[in-house]
C-alpha cells in the first residue's frame, strides 16, 4: 500500500532542476525534467555522500557537485566512475500542485 508523503510544491520546482525534502531525518531529492515530470531519489550521492540538491541537473541526469559523478534520476542508474552504485528512486505524483513521494 502506498505511503505517499507531501514534498514541494511543483512549482517551487524548475524544470531541470532539483530541490531538497528532507522527511523522518532523512534527505531526497526531487527532480523536475525538462518533460515536466516530477523524480525522486535519494539526496546523497553513494560515492562519498555529498548532497544531491548541491549538484547540476542535465535533461534526466543529475551530477553529484564533488566528484562529478552522475546518476539517471529516472531510474537511479550509475552512469560512470565514481559512481558505482546506483541511487534509489520512489515514485511520484503531483496533487494539488505538491509533488508526493512514495516511501514504500
Amino acid at each position: 500500500m502506498p505511503s505517499w508523503i507531501p514534498t514541494v510544491k511543483a512549482d517551487d520546482v524548475e524544470a531541470e532542476d532539483v530541490a531538497p525534502f528532507t522527511h523522518g531525518g532523512t534527505e531526497y531529492a526531487i527532480y523536475r525534467s525538462p518533460d515536466d515530470e516530477y523524480f525522486a531519489s535519494d539526496g546523497f550521492c553513494t560515492h562519498e555522500a555529498e548532497m544531491l540538491c548541491r549538484g547540476f541537473v542535465m535533461g534526466h541526469e543529475i551530477e553529484c557537485p564533488r566528484h562529478n559523478g552522475r546518476f539517471d534520476y529516472r531510474t537511479g542508474k550509475a552512469l560512470g566512475a565514481p559512481v558505482l552504485v546506483g541511487l534509489r528512486t520512489y515514485p511520484t505524483r503531483v496533487v494539488d500542485g505538491v509533488v508526493e513521494i512514495d516511501l514504500d
